[in-house]
């Protein structure tokens, strides 16, 4: 599992992540408002990779911000 989700994020940009994650998710809760139901979903993605402590993204180009 490693090579599929290799540990590319530091500890700033996890948490980062779980904040902006959380706080698009929090949208859902407030109702139907036009749009933000959308945006709340595509909370799960930064949810995700940080709580994995992966980005596809950063593979793909390579990158890093986990301190070695």
């Amino acid at each position: 599992m490693s090579k599929l989700f290799p540990a590319n994020e530091g500890t700033i940009d996890r948490t980062i992540r779980i904040i902006l994650g959380l706080g698009l998710l929090s949208l859902l809760a407030l109702g139907p408002v036009p749009g933000w139901g959308l945006a709340g979903l595509l909370g799960l993605v930064p949810l995700a990779t940080g709580a994995l402590g992966s980005c596809p993204l950063y593979t793909l180009a390579g990158f890093s911000t986990r301190s070695t």
